[in-house]
């Protein structure tokens, strides 16, 4: 049975190659490839890690690597269930390949979900410090990089965050060329159209093709429960699972809004303190982020109240809602652009509030800015922050400038270096 599955998900020894939308971060693991450390690739699951794997093999048949000498395993297999507490089944696969193909040289491992074999760093650090063996490993767990891979690894790994497509890789996805000026006004009507759909249902690459929008939401709610019950459930040993369920569908609501700990105890009579354990669950598997209130001093952001929001927009579709809210639906994905880039984000709360406050900028979203209204208190909003910053105002689809400040449109924003 091993040597079946060895075989199936590794075509490239049959001189196959893997096909797909090349992602942004292909380039940096590819420059990590010739070094010693080991490389882990972290993400929710279904955003394209196995994916990332694949095009790292195909770059390094392309530059010489012979085929055998690369490994590729997924752990999710059904197989590895009975193996799941024995990472003895990591040294068995290996002893299998070598049999089955008799490698010479170097030699590239992948493994795929390495998170679903218990204590695997011991066996990746035991082949490591033994081994002319470069791994690459992916897990779907913030958590992989803390206990269990600094516990045995620290120092050994490099690490790579893999989100969801960007916009940028979404346009890549559907052909439309966007690299300069020339190209987007070229297509600008193509853009305008996949803005509105990737605002909408996010950057899920399995969600692009599919037609029916109740199927597009089945899909979603699938992940997100699997995620709940693969992931956190049995990593945390969750009892009371519906909960935990009512409890993720009902924080979809609170994107871009604060988190009332207390509120939310009372709603699911659990304590706060379970509130507040359970949304860090959510957060160590990437379905959601909280970001600090804006303050001169850690100790006060540390303390102070949370906004939240979700790491893909395809999920806010997937919450019982009466009207669908477009505002909230801008806001969260230009928070996604600013986490993507690796931005430390707060927010600005007094008698006005600013969405986003990065090292430089102060960011505002705003979908529509045809009521003057709007405008006004959005830029009263900016005036009550004490320090020097450029000032940003993110809409669905004006760009201006309105004395020192910039008024861009969400595609802009997102394809432009304007945040760094």
């Amino acid at each position: 049975m091993l040597k079946e599955i060895l075989i199936e998900q590794n075509i490239h020894w049959q001189e196959k190659k893997y096909s797909s939308t090349k992602r942004k971060k292909l380039d940096k693991l590819i420059s990590y490839l010739p070094l010693r450390q080991i490389v882990t690739v972290t993400g929710i699951r279904r955003c394209g890690k196995s994916t990332l794997l694949k095009q790292a093999i195909n770059y390094l048949i392309e530059n010489g690597t012979d085929p055998v000498n690369i490994l590729f395993l997924n752990l999710e297999h059904p197989y590895f269930l009975d193996y799941k507490t024995d990472p003895k089944v990591l040294e068995s696969v290996y002893e299998e390949y070598l049999k089955l193909i008799a490698p010479k040289g170097k030699i590239y491992i992948f493994f795929d979900e390495i998170q679903y074999i218990s204590n695997w760093q011991v066996y990746v650090k035991n082949r490591y410090e033994n081994s002319d063996i470069k791994f690459i490993i992916t897990g779907s767990n913030s958590s992989m990089l803390s206990s269990e891979l600094n516990t045995l690894l620290s120092g050994r790994s490099l690490n790579i965050h893999l989100d969801t497509f960007d916009f940028s890789e979404y346009l890549d996805y559907l052909g439309i060329e966007h690299n300069n000026e020339f190209d987007r006004i070229k297509n600008k009507i193509d853009i305008a159209r996949a803005k509105e759909k990737y605002l909408k249902w996010g950057g899920f690459y399995e969600v692009f093709d599919v037609k029916d929008e109740t199927l597009k939401k089945e899909i979603l709610v699938s992940y997100a429960k699997n995620i709940i019950y693969q992931d956190i459930v049995p990593r945390y040993k969750i009892r009371n699972t519906y909960l935990l369920e009512r409890l993720f569908f009902y924080l979809l609501s609170l994107c871009g809004n604060i988190v009332n700990y207390t509120k939310l105890s009372k709603i699911f009579e659990i304590s706060d303190k379970s509130i507040k354990e359970y949304i860090n669950y959510f957060e160590d598997v990437f379905l959601f982020k909280k970001i600090d209130k804006y303050h001169t001093k850690e100790a006060q952001k540390i303390k102070s109240n949370k906004k939240l929001y979700t790491l893909d927009n395809g999920f806010l579709q997937i919450y019982p809602k009466h009207s669908l809210n477009n505002g909230v639906m801008l806001e969260n994905a230009v928070f996604n652009v600013l986490n993507q880039k690796g931005c430390y984000i707060n927010y600005f709360k007094e008698n006005y509030e600013i969405d986003f406050v990065i090292d430089d900028k102060l960011l505002q979203v705003s979908y529509d800015m045809n009521d003057e209204k709007t405008l006004k208190r959005e830029i009263r909003a900016f005036g009550e922050f004490k320090f020097d910053r450029e000032k940003l105002l993110i809409t669905y689809n004006k760009n201006t400038k309105i004395q020192d400040l910039s008024v861009v449109s969400f595609d802009n924003f997102a394809l432009d270096e304007i945040v760094k």
